[in-house]
């Protein structure tokens, strides 16, 4: 197997660090000085920007994944990152774990129970729900839309954001030459864009990973609390929160010291082992054939309802549950999608076009949709069929939602154990990944990022996460990932399209040197 080639070398970016430095720090600065009335004002900026431009998000989404479709049903799926001859640098059993880990981790677990069982309660649409009807049937109808709704949410849209913007930088990477960075990518779509609107697309990437992953961390932390409450009656409290975020915070630094070989590979192998075997024991030990038998329906639902449901935008109720979900799930994606785009493109040389949509797009939305259906439907089935009182567990607390859904399996102890150690371990995936990635575009894109930038941004990840944490608990995050995110769906929209003509451009030369190549020969003999 060959090995990939060195990127283009980058640099320290000193109006990037310390710009992104300067901003974040003026963020969290801002909220510490308004501690009193920073919730309500986290709040009231988190509706404004979802109220005006929802449906921005919407469209933005559904032509990321419109993209996608493109390129992978034409011929420009063909193409390879880093040419015809390039062989993948993972396997793709590695390849998988890191860019699995690295996407999605803690949410998965943060709202694996109480995402449905709260759809389940509370239908955000009339015709998705049915007042006049009672019993059972209600019921179950109400299910089927709540595990809809989840699909939705965690689906090919998520996951068609991070394609997108992991195939555009792969290939100006391996293909072009350049350093694997936004500003590298938009300066081969245009020499001639000045350096310094360059240096602000890539701190508005910085400050969007930075948020988007301080957000996850700071949903861990509240996860991670409210299990070892459970466990051992540890204080639910802030300091507690804090002491979380930095002792995982720790775990993160040293991981990201040690390189993505050594530490962060072995790391997202190693949880990703955890989480399935977390999964597995509940499908097992809970109702299988209900889960099976869920499975194939919420497929079916997803597929029979994926148009409306990608452009919904609640215009004629005038309601607003689609702002505190799909719209947050959106911005959070959009806001991730820098370091995850950065990171699955550092990942993905020697595969082609069309291998890395299926590998970063249909494998692990099948493998999310499975998780989901053995918590979320479990979830529901004790609704359904069983004592029942988890949607009372998840009015109290979301953080409490996995713990007391565990209570109703075997092994409650074991089990909440494990489940504490998997949202650390994607924690501390999450971090580390995040630190490298963010390390590198103040690099300019090199690869390499030295050890100090790294470890810099590992602190402030955590830092950002305690802190909003302190000022607005989980309204503060939401809003973080959707004020950032909404910058970046712009770069997003130019990245797709820019992505294309590139491709396009790659295709036309490879048509001409097969055109060129038969005379060259012909006239050699």
């Amino acid at each position: 197997m060959t090995s990939r080639p060195p990127l283009s070398p980058g640099g320290f970016n000193p109006t990037v660090f310390y710009g992104a430095i300067t901003l974040i720090a003026a963020l969290l600065g801002f909220a510490l000085a308004n501690h009193e009335r920073a919730e309500a004002m986290f709040g009231t900026l988190q509706r404004a920007a979802s109220v005006n431009f929802g449906w921005f998000f919407v469209l933005t989404v559904n032509l990321l994944l419109a993209t996608c479709a493109y390129l992978a049903f034409t011929r420009l799926g063909t193409i390879r990152l880093g040419g015809a001859e390039a062989k993948p640098e993972f396997s793709r059993s590695a390849w998988f774990s890191m860019l699995f880990s690295a996407g999605m981790g803690i949410g998965l677990l943060f709202y694996g129970v109480a995402e449905p069982i709260m759809h389940f309660g509370d239908p955000p649409l009339s015709h998705f729900s049915h007042p006049d009807r009672t019993g059972t049937e209600g019921l179950a109808e109400n299910a089927q839309h709540a595990m809809g709704l989840t699909y939705l949410h965690w689906g090919l849209h998520a996951w068609a954001i991070y394609a997108v913007i992991g195939l555009a930088l792969g290939f100006v990477a391996f293909n072009r030459g350049t350093s694997l960075s936004i500003g590298g990518f938009l300066h081969q779509l245009w020499p001639r864009l000045p350096q310094a609107l360059i240096d602000v697309v890539d701190i508005v990437a910085i400050v969007a990973t930075v948020c988007g992953v301080a957000t996850s961390l700071g949903f861990g932390a509240s996860q991670i609390n409210a299990g070892l409450a459970y466990l051992f009656g540890a204080p639910d409290s802030m300091l507690a929160k804090g002491v979380i975020i930095a002792f995982v915070t720790g775990l993160a630094t040293l991981s990201v010291a040690t390189g993505l070989e050594k530490g962060i590979k072995r790391l997202s192998q190693g949880n990703m082992v955890l989480a399935v075997a977390l999964a597995l024991f509940l499908f097992l030990a809970g109702p299988t054939v209900f889960l099976l038998d869920s499975f194939i329906q919420n497929l079916g639902y997803y597929v029979q309802r994926f148009v409306y449901l990608s452009t919904w935008t609640e215009s004629y109720t005038g309601a607003a549950w689609q702002l505190d979900w799909t719209i947050f799930y959106y911005a959070w994606w959009i806001s991730w999608s820098p370091f995850v785009g950065i990171f699955i493109a550092r990942i993905s040389y020697g595969r082609t076009v069309r291998e890395f949509i299926a590998g970063a797009l249909l494998v692990p939305v099948l493998f999310t949709f499975a998780w989901m259906t053995v918590f979320g439907d479990s979830a529901l089935y004790i609704e359904l069929f069983g004592a029942g009182g988890l949607q009372e567990a998840v009015a109290r607390s979301m953080p409490d939602a996995l713990f007391a859904f565990l209570a109703h399996y075997p092994l409650t102890a074991l089990l909440s154990g494990a489940a504490i150690i998997v949202v650390a371990t994607f924690f501390v995936t999450s971090a580390d990944s995040g630190a490298l990635v963010v390390a590198m575009i103040a690099a300019g894109g090199h690869h390499e990022a030295g050890l100090a930038p790294r470890v810099t941004w590992a602190v402030a990840m955590g830092v950002l996460a305690g802190g909003l944490l302190y000022t607005g608990g989980l309204t503060a995050l939401q809003t973080a990932a959707i004020v950032t995110g909404l910058p970046f769906a712009l770069v997003l929209l130019v990245m797709a399209g820019g992505l294309i003509r590139l491709l396009e451009q790659e295709l036309r030369r490879q048509d001409g040197a097969g055109r060129t190549r038969p005379a060259a020969d012909q006239s050699a003999q």
